[in-house]
C-alpha cells in the first residue's frame, strides 16, 4: 500500500558466509579489470592493423597520411607512439628514428611517429632548436592524433584518471608489413627509450622469413647468418651446430 515502508535491507552480518565471501571476490575481480583496461587492449601480431587517417606534420606543411596509403603502396609501416611533444625522451628517439631515414628506405618503410599532440604543438617542437629542446628538422612525419582514436586502437592509450600520463599514449612500436598486418609490437614504459638498430633488424628478419618459406630466424639474428629449417631435424642440426656436443 501506498506509505506502507519498504522492508529494511539486510544487515550485511545476516548475509551467509558464502555469499559475502563471493562478493568480495567480484569487487576484487571488477578492480583487477578495471586496472586491466586502464590502458586498454594492446594490438597483437598476425592481426590487420587499425586503419586510420589523420593530419601530420610533413616537413612544414599539414598533409592528411593514410596507413591504408603506404601499405597499398607496397611498405612497410613502423608505427612510433610517443607520450607528449616538448619532453624528454621523446626528442631522442624522433630524432634517432629520423637519422636513419635512408636505412629505413632501403628496406622499402616508413616510420611514422605518432601522439594526441595537435599538428600545431608539432610544427611548434619541430621549429625549435635542438640546442631549446625542440626537434629541428627531421625526416619523418608527425602524426597528430588529437581524437586518441589511433592510440586508443592500438591499445597504447593511457586512459586511468590517476595516472599522470592520463590522455596520452604509452611508447609502443608497431612494425607493419605491406599486407598491413602487424608482425611485431613492443611497449615501453615513459622512462625508458626504443632501439632505431633493432628496429631494422627485425625489418630485416621478417622480410627474409617471408621470402623463405620454412626457415626461421633465431635470437639476435642478422643478415648473413645462419637460420633454421623450422622442423624437429633442423632445429636438432642447428644447435649441433652452434653449441657442439654440451
Amino acid at each position: 500500500r501506498l506509505g506502507t515502508p519498504a522492508p529494511a535491507a539486510p544487515p550485511v552480518t545476516s548475509i551467509p558466509k558464502m555469499q559475502r565471501v563471493a562478493l568480495a571476490v567480484g569487487v576484487v575481480a571488477l578492480a583487477l579489470v578495471a586496472g586491466v583496461t586502464a590502458v586498454g587492449h594492446v594490438a597483437v601480431p598476425r592481426t590487420a592493423a587499425p586503419l586510420f587517417t589523420a593530419k601530420a606534420v610533413v616537413g612544414e606543411e599539414f598533409v592528411n597520411v593514410a596507413l591504408a596509403d603506404y601499405t597499398a603502396a607496397g611498405k612497410t609501416v613502423v608505427l612510433l607512439f610517443y607520450p607528449f611533444d616538448f619532453t624528454f625522451v621523446c626528442p631522442t628517439e624522433i630524432i634517432a628514428f629520423s637519422d636513419a631515414a635512408d636505412a629505413f628506405h632501403e628496406l622499402n618503410a616508413e616510420v611514422l611517429a605518432i601522439s594526441t599532440d595537435s599538428h600545431h604543438t608539432h610544427l611548434a617542437w619541430k621549429r625549435t632548436s635542438r640546442e631549446a629542446g625542440g626537434l629541428g628538422d627531421v625526416r619523418i612525419p608527425l602524426v597528430a592524433d588529437t581524437s586518441k582514436d589511433i592510440s586508443r586502437s592500438y591499445g597504447v592509450l593511457v586512459e586511468n584518471e590517476d595516472d599522470d600520463m592520463y590522455g596520452a599514449a604509452l611508447r609502443g612500436l608497431f612494425i607493419i608489413d605491406p599486407k598491413g598486418v602487424i608482425r611485431s609490437v613492443t611497449v615501453n614504459d615513459d622512462h625508458v627509450g626504443r632501439s632505431v638498430e633493432e628496429t631494422i633488424r627485425l625489418i630485416k628478419a621478417f622480410t627474409f622469413a617471408d621470402e623463405h618459406a620454412g626457415q626461421v630466424c633465431p635470437a639476435g639474428w642478422q643478415p648473413g647468418d645462419k637460420t633454421i629449417t623450422a622442423n624437429p631435424d633442423g632445429i636438432r642440426a642447428f644447435l649441433a651446430d652452434k653449441y657442439g656436443e654440451q
